[in-house]
C-alpha cells in the first residue's frame, strides 16, 4: 500500500480545518477579522493607551525578576558610591541595584515609568475626546463608565508602583496616603492599621503594595480593558459624519489585514518612542532622594502629574475641622476623600443626566463636533480648567520659589482661580462654539471666498464667492447647517488640486486661488524721473 505524502501548501489549511472541527472558532473569528474600523487620528488615542499598557506588562515582568519588596534593614554596598554604608530597606537596595548593577535595568525601569505616564495621559485625552464628541451617548454609557474605572484603577496602580522603591519621595507619598486614610471618620484608624500592619510605616506595606501592583490591579486592568474592547466590538465603532456615513453603518478598513498591519506598526512606533525616552530622559532618580526617613522631607516633593490635582486640592482647602457626634473630621478629608468621590460619581452619571435634560433617548453612532454642542463643550472646558488650576496648585511651593513670590499669595491665587477660572472657561468656550457655528452658516449662505476681486459698474469692489449648492434669487445658498465640516477653501471642493504631502515637509505648495493681478509699482529710477519732470 502506497503511503500518501502530505503537501506542504495544504498543511496549514488542513490543520486549521481540523482545529475548527473541534473548536468551531471560524465563525466568531471571521466576524472579528471583518470588523470595520474608521480611519481617523483621534481614534488612535485608545490604541495608544492599550500599547502603553502592553509595554508596562513587558517591562514590569522584567523588573520583577530583580526587585525584592522586603522592608528588612540592610546596609548598601553597591555601585552607587554616595550611598555606600547607608542603612536602608531591601526594597530600596534592590531598586538601586536595578538602576546600577543590572544590565539594561535603568533603561527598563525608566521605560516602565514613562509608559505609566503615557498610559494615564492617553486615557485622559481619550476620555476628553469621547466626552467632547458625544461618544458616550446611548448605547455606550456602560463603556463610558468602564473607561472612568480604568482611569481610577490606573491611578491606584501608578500610586502603588510609585511607592515600591521606598525612597525619600515615595515614602512621603505613603505618609500622605496614611494621613488621608486616618482622616476618614470612625473607620480611618482601623483601615490604616489593617493596611499598614500597625503604626506607619510598619514593615508590611511595601510587600502588600507589591502584590497589589503586580497581581491584583493588573488583573483588574486586563479585565476592564477586555470588557471595554468587547463592548466596542458588540456596539460597533463610532465615526464622524460624512459622505456615505450613516447611523447604521461604519465606513473604514477591515480589522484584517490593513488595520491590523497599521496597529502593529503603531505599536512599534510607541515602543520605540518609549524606549528612546527611557534611554535619554531621566525620570525619578531615586538615588538622589535617598532612603525614606520619617524626619526628612524636602520641598518640591510632588507625585506624578496625574496625582497633582489631589495634592493641589489638599493645599488649597482651608484648615477647617468639623466636629460631628464626638468625632473630628479633619480638613484633609474633604479635598482628598470627598472630592475624588464626587469626581468619580458625577462623570459616571453625566450621560444619563444629559439624556434626561435634552430628552434624547435615541441610539447614536455618529459623533458630534464640539462646536455643535456648546453647553457640553463649555462644561468640558470648565472641568479641564478646574483640573488645571488644582494641578498648578499642587506645585505652588515650586512656583513661589522659582518666581520669588509669597507661598501664601500662590495659595490664594489658586483659591480665587478655582472659583473664577471655571465659569470664565465655560463662557469663553460657549461663545467660541457659537462663533464657529455662525461662521459655518455664513459660508453655507454666501459661499467660499475665492480671492477674486471684481469691480462693479458703480465703482464698488466685491469678492467673488463660490456657492456650495443651489442659490435663491438673492444669491444666498439654500443648504442647511447639518453639524459637519463646511469646506472653506477652493481646494476642498475640487476646484483646485490638493498639494502632494511629504513625510516631513510638503513636496509642493498648495495651489492658490486665482486673483486679479496687483498693480505694478514704478521702479525707483522711473519714479525719480517723474518727480524731476514735475
Amino acid at each position: 500500500m502506497k503511503r500518501r505524502t502530505p503537501e506542504l501548501r495544504a498543511l496549514p489549511a488542513e490543520s486549521l480545518g481540523a482545529l475548527d472541527d473541534r473548536l468551531h472558532s471560524a465563525s466568531p473569528l471571521r466576524k472579528i477579522l471583518n470588523k470595520v474600523f474608521p480611519d481617523h487620528w483621534s481614534f488612535l488615542l485608545g490604541e495608544l493607551a492599550l500599547w502603553a499598557f502592553i509595554i508596562l506588562l513587558l517591562t514590569g515582568t522584567f523588573l520583577t525578576f530583580f526587585f525584592d519588596p522586603s522592608m528588612e534593614e540592610v546596609r548598601y554596598n553597591g555601585s552607587y558610591t554616595p550611598l555606600r554604608g547607608v542603612s536602608m530597606s531591601r526594597a530600596y537596595e534592590t531598586s538601586l541595584n536595578i538602576s546600577f548593577d543590572v544590565r539594561g535595568g535603568l533603561v527598563i525601569r525608566q521605560m516602565h515609568h514613562w509608559a505609566a505616564l503615557l498610559f494615564m495621559a492617553a486615557i485622559i485625552v481619550h476620555m476628553l475626546r469621547v466626552f467632547f464628541t458625544g461618544a458616550f451617548r446611548k448605547p455606550r454609557e456602560l463603556n463610558w463608565i468602564v473607561g472612568l474605572l480604568l482611569f481610577w484603577v490606573g491611578f491606584l496602580e501608578g500610586f502603588c508602583g510609585y511607592s515600591l522603591p521606598d525612597d525619600g519621595l515615595s515614602g512621603t507619598g505613603l505618609r500622605i496616603a496614611s494621613a488621608i486614610m486616618l482622616s476618614i471618620p470612625v473607620v480611618g484608624s482601623w483601615l490604616t492599621t489593617a493596611i499598614f500592619g500597625g503604626e506607619f510605616p510598619g514593615t508590611e506595606i511595601i510587600p502588600r503594595l507589591y502584590i497589589v501592583h503586580v497581581l491584583l490591579v493588573p488583573a483588574l486592568l486586563v479585565a476592564l480593558i477586555s470588557v471595554h474592547l468587547a463592548l466596542m466590538v458588540l456596539q460597533k465603532h463610532t465615526q464622524w459624519p460624512g459622505p456615505g456615513r450613516t447611523n447604521d453603518n461604519v465606513v473604514g478598513e477591515r480589522a484584517y489585514p490593513r488595520y491590523a498591519t497599521k496597529m502593529a506598526g503603531f505599536f512599534m512606533i510607541v515602543f520605540a518612542v518609549v524606549a528612546i525616552m527611557g534611554g535619554l530622559f531621566q525620570i525619578n532618580p531615586i538615588w538622589l532622594f535617598g532612603p525614606y526617613k520619617a524626619a526628612a522631607v524636602s520641598s518640591a516633593s510632588q507625585p506624578d502629574w496625574y496625582v497633582l490635582f489631589l495634592e493641589g486640592s489638599t493645599r488649597l482647602f482651608p484648615n477647617w475641622e468639623i466636629r460631628v457626634a464626638d468625632h473630628t473630621v479633619p480638613a484633609i478629608f474633604w479635598p482628598a476623600v470627598v472630592l475624588p468621590g464626587i469626581l468619580t460619581v458625577l462623570p459616571m452619571l453625566y450621560p444619563f443626566l444629559e439624556a434626561r435634560f435634552t430628552k434624547d433617548r435615541a441610539s447614536h453612532h455618529l459623533l458630534q463636533r464640539p462646536r455643535d454642542v456648546p453647553t457640553r463643550t463649555g462644561l468640558g472646558a470648565m472641568a479641564v480648567s478646574f483640573y488645571v488650576v488644582l494641578t498648578l496648585s499642587g506645585g505652588n511651593d515650586v512656583i513661589a520659589d522659582k518666581f520669588h513670590i509669597s507661598l501664601n499669595a500662590t495659595t490664594w491665587a489658586g483659591r480665587i482661580g478655582l472659583i473664577v477660572v471655571p465659569p470664565l472657561a465655560y463662557y469663553v468656550a460657549h461663545r467660541i462654539c457659537l462663533g464657529l457655528q455662525q461662521h459655518d452658516r455664513e459660508v453655507l449662505a454666501h459661499g467660499i471666498e475665492t480671492g477674486v476681486i471684481r469691480r462693479l459698474p458703480d465703482g464698488r469692489f466685491i469678492e467673488v464667492h463660490q456657492p456650495l449648492g443651489p442659490v435663491d434669487e438673492h444669491g444666498h445658498g439654500q443648504l442647511e447647517y447639518t453639524g459637519w465640516a463646511v469646506p472653506k477653501k477652493m481646494n476642498r471642493v475640487g476646484a483646485l488640486g490638493p498639494a502632494i504631502k511629504g513625510f516631513f515637509f510638503p513636496i509642493e505648495k498648495p495651489p492658490q486661488a486665482p486673483v486679479s493681478p496687483a498693480p505694478q509699482l514704478p521702479a525707483e529710477s522711473e519714479r525719480r524721473e517723474v518727480e524731476a519732470r514735475r
